[in-house]
């Protein structure tokens, strides 16, 4: 019986390579103006309207308790939706630049350790290697949901401790 494998999209925020599953993934863009909100927490940058949708636009960075970088032309937004017909969510990640696409089978997947309560690894689904290099994982059902994305008192992610 063959393993099925899942891709994912590969991008780089910080100097890490992370992934997101990309039947997740709505739409690549490159950084583009957006409208401010007030009363936000940082990392929220504002929204935008794509096609008569009001999507937020989160920087990982700073969400994930990074410092902030200048965007530039390799500034990318990847728009992400859970396809949830009941409860649908659309959310436009902020990230350093697109890498790749990989196909993992569940067997290359291995579970993020754990930290205990110095680091929350709630958006984390695992850790994969590919060439010798460790490809974190998230878990696109946390990154598309509001309570999770949005608490930021009790989460933020360090993918390395230290």
């Amino acid at each position: 019986m063959m393993e099925k494998e899942q891709e994912y999209l590969t991008f780089v925020l910080h100097g890490e390579e992370f992934g997101v599953d990309i039947l997740c993934v709505q739409e690549i863009r490159v950084w583009s103006a957006l409208t401010q909100l007030p009363n936000k927490p940082a990392y929220i940058k504002g929204v935008i309207n794509l096609r008569g949708v009001i999507i937020p636009i989160i920087d990982l960075r700073l969400r994930f308790g990074k410092e902030p970088l200048e965007y530039n032309d390799q500034t990318v937004t990847i728009i992400l939706s859970n396809h949830d017909k009941q409860n649908p969510m659309v959310v436009g990640i902020v990230v350093d630049a697109v890498s790749e696409v990989y196909k993992f089978n569940s067997r290359a997947i291995r579970p993020a350790p754990s930290f205990g309560q110095v680091v929350d690894n709630c958006f984390l689904k695992g850790l994969a290697s590919i060439d010798d290099k460790l490809i974190i994982l998230l878990d696109s059902k946390a990154l598309l949901d509001y309570e999770e994305l949005y608490c930021t008192e009790k989460r933020v992610l360090d993918p390395v401790a230290g």
